[in-house]
């Protein structure tokens, strides 16, 4: 007489293997993380306005809350100001941003590393021709400095548009500090809060203001086409690089 089998014990489902769960999670995959990303966009947005507010006659393609401050004292009459530069730039941005939402729209559902990689490849480019129209033209040319403020400003927008939907805490924009200033300030024990979540908000101002710094630098001592190469190699690689985690 043969005894019974004891019953054999279920096994325990193994863990997903890290291969699995990276191409089950397009973010999982290894890369530069979003944060360091838009840190380092964030300095190339000084760098850009750096260049056109010194470099084209004091308008801004990135910053559009300084723009259409500017637009005022352009309409005022302020020597030094255009209509035209300023006009040019906030309605390239408004396009660009456009744009970016639609891009936004159609890529809705996919992961934070492709809405990423997608803008920053658009982006590049649109750099790396005004980079070579500064270098083969000469920068007081009107079609040179129209060309800039439309390819910059463009996309500018259309960065913005991406990182809005990207919704990366204390990261919300790459082009102006004023709300992350006011966060950091009025969330600090001196503001009556906790003083949590400054290191974001502080990181993000010192980019913006190391990124000026290195524009203003570049376009005093050079043309502008090297530090728009500079920003356009930036938004290359990131867009090579880019993860989706933050």
């Amino acid at each position: 007489m043969t005894g019974t089998e004891p019953p054999t014990e279920p096994s325990e489902p193994s863990p997903p293997s890290a291969s699995s769960a990276s191409s089950a999670d397009p973010d999982a995959r290894g890369g530069v993380r979003l944060v360091p990303v838009l840190l380092a966009l964030t300095a190339m947005s000084g760098l850009i306005d750096a260049v056109t507010f010194l470099g084209l006659g004091h308008v801004f393609t990135a910053n559009m809350t300084g723009n259409v401050v500017v637009l005022g004292f352009a309409a005022a009459g302020a020597p030094g100001f255009s209509v035209p530069h300023t006009a040019t730039s906030l309605a390239c941005f408004l396009a660009g941003a456009a744009t970016g939402g639609r891009m936004a729209r159609r890529t809705e559902g996919s992961s934070r590393r492709r809405s990423a990689r997608v803008m920053l490849g658009v982006e590049a480019p649109l750099l790396a021709v005004a980079a070579a129209v500064a270098s083969v033209t000469s920068d007081d040319a009107p079609a040179t400095v129209y060309t800039i403020i439309a390819l910059t400003a463009f996309a500018m927008g259309l960065r913005n548009a991406t990182v809005r939907r990207l919704a990366v805490r204390d990261l919300g924009t790459t082009t102006v500090v004023t709300m992350t200033l006011t966060g950091l300030a009025s969330d600090s024990r001196a503001g009556g809060g906790t003083g949590g979540h400054s290191s974001r908000r502080t990181a993000s101002v010192a980019a913006m203001f190391a990124g000026a710094v290195l524009g203003a630098a570049l376009v005093l001592h050079n043309d502008l086409a090297i530090p728009l190469l500079v920003a356009a190699t930036t938004s290359a690689v990131l867009a090579l690089t880019a993860s989706g985690r933050e």
